[in-house]
């Protein structure tokens, strides 16, 4: 488990370096317009897939329990949606708040 997280650290900051430096250009443009680097799209595409790729394995993570938890109790069903369905809504939303940033960072670019 320990490596994975390494790797996690590894492939976020790996990711995020060039971007950072991308985005403290100030030559071209005004400071703070995302209009002046090359890295912006790229840096929106990497933002929604991951949140995207996130989603979906904790969404399958939340299924995969919730039908472990059913599969050894069949009559806690009822008591047990409530809770899948708020949690699968949860986590949609987290995607879709960030398909709103990713859509107006988007659009400055």
């Amino acid at each position: 488990m320990k490596g994975v997280l390494k790797l996690g650290w590894f492939f976020a900051i790996g990711m995020m370096l060039p971007f950072a430096s991308a985005m403290a250009e100030e030559g071209h443009a005004a400071a703070g317009s995302l209009a002046s680097s090359w890295s912006a799209p790229i840096g929106v595409g990497i933002g929604i897939a991951l949140a995207v790729i996130a989603a979906a394995t904790a969404q399958g993570r939340i299924a995969a329990a919730f039908m472990d938890g059913v599969s050894r109790n069949p009559g806690a069903q009822k008591s047990m949606f409530v809770p899948l369905i708020i949690s699968l809504a949860f986590v949609e939303t987290l995607v879709l708040f960030t398909f709103l940033v990713v859509n107006g960072l988007a659009g400055k670019i």
